[in-house]
């Protein structure tokens, strides 16, 4: 795939930010939907939706991994799962999607504010590594959020 975007950057790898900031806002929002659970429910059935979705779109866009890809290790997860690597999952990101669910799911505008803040940094980063094509990051939430919406109409 032609990607000028990814050809315009020197891939590095920046494993260790992207997961500081992903590990971040997931407890933050954990904390934030201790609070208020709905915040945790909502969060939970769209992610399952997600997920669905994720596989299909992996299996109906299977692509081969950008030119520089650097594998994407989580510091923390890396205990359980060992050296073992996944690179053809790239149609839509995950790891954006995940960032920018939890920006929809949080209620306070400094949240939601910091949540945002949050996946555009990972989003950018995942370029820097590599990880994704341009489109994988630029589809998720605009997939995201429709499922979003449809989740919320469904629990009320």
């Amino acid at each position: 795939m032609n990607d000028w975007v990814l050809a315009a950057i020197p891939p590095h790898n920046v494993s260790v930010a992207i997961f500081t900031v992903i590990w971040g806002i997931g407890f933050y929002a954990l904390y934030r939907a201790m609070e208020k659970p709905t915040i945790y429910i909502t969060y939970l059935w769209t992610f399952i939706f997600i997920t669905i979705l994720r596989m299909l779109a992996i299996s109906l866009v299977p692509l081969n991994p950008p030119t520089g890809l650097i594998v994407l290790t989580d510091p923390l997860t890396a205990v359980f799962y060992g050296r073992s690597t996944i690179t053809k999952d790239l149609f839509f990101s995950g790891h954006t999607s995940i960032l920018f669910l939890v920006f929809l799911c949080l209620e306070r505008k400094w949240d939601k504010i910091l949540a945002l803040i949050g996946t555009i940094i990972v989003a950018c980063l995942l370029l820097v590594q590599h990880v994704h094509y341009t489109i994988d990051i630029i589809a998720a939430p605009i997939i995201i959020y429709p499922v979003f919406r449809v989740v919320k109409y469904l629990l009320n």
